[in-house]
């Protein structure tokens, strides 16, 4: 009798053990899932104070400065249906969907906004003119500016896979697409980009900013980490003048 006691306890405690931890991890994956939601809409502060007068007359003697942006992996993170990505946990919701015909064919697209980019957006362009530059097709390219524009009028010069340079690299036998910045304004002093793809400015190392690609961390700061440059950096007569002491390497880590 007393076995029989001891097996029934011990299945009893086994039942619970099962229990508690399909709960525990129910628990660890809601919250995983609500965390990038809660950070995406926490409160965001970057003070923005009135110039002062010389301030004033400094940025009235230089050129307003054009900075160039790139989408996949610097300011988005997208994946389309049929293609699972390791990097988008299963269950996170995406910030907005799209279905655009690619070859005769829809495809339904998950785009992510990395955490962020609606402030950020918002600060730049007080500061700069702006300009979306992406290797992607116009279909795909112009459907996720016009949601980051979400009709505010910021994002109405675009570029897309037919404004690059298609080039190859011999040393490790792949393409690449290269975007030239003289297409977007012709003059250097006054244009930069933010891209996490080095190949996208070989060709302008001295006008560029790197960014750490971006899956699906939601607690990044990348974005965030930018604005005090970014804010100085339109009171200077010749963006490579800051850019050019290898500053694109530096920050990429």
């Amino acid at each position: 009798m007393e076995t029989v006691k001891g097996l029934l306890n011990g299945a009893g405690f086994r039942v619970v053990l099962v229990a508690v931890s399909k709960l525990w991890t129910l628990v660890l994956y809601v919250l995983r899932k609500n965390l990038r939601t809660v950070i995406q809409h926490k409160t965001v502060k970057y003070d923005i104070f009135p110039l002062s007068p010389v301030s004033i007359e400094r940025l009235r003697l230089v050129k307003r400065k054009t900075l160039v942006l790139d989408l996949d992996e610097t300011l988005i993170h997208t994946h389309h249906d049929g293609v699972v990505r390791q990097t988008v946990r299963p269950g996170t919701q995406p910030d907005f969907t799209m279905r655009i015909i690619s070859d005769r064919h829809p495809v339904l697209f998950s785009v992510f906004k990395r955490p962020h980019v609606d402030f950020f957006l918002d600060c730049v362009s007080q500061w700069y003119d702006l300009v979306i530059f992406t290797a992607s097709t116009e279909e795909y390219g112009a459907a996720v500016t016009d949601h980051l524009d979400n009709n505010r009028g910021i994002l109405k010069r675009r570029y897309f896979r037919q404004h690059c340079s298609l080039e190859f690299c011999y040393n490790f036998a792949y393409k690449f697409y290269t975007k030239n910045l003289s297409s977007v304004c012709d003059d250097p002093t006054s244009v930069f980009i933010l891209d996490n793809s080095p190949d996208s400015y070989k060709n302008n190392p001295d006008n560029a900013i790197a960014i750490k690609s971006w899956f699906a961390d939601p607690s990044d700061t990348a974005l965030l980490n930018l604005l005090p440059m970014l804010d100085a950096l339109r009171f200077v007569s010749d963006v490579r003048s800051v850019l050019g002491r290898n500053l694109h390497t530096s920050t990429r880590s």
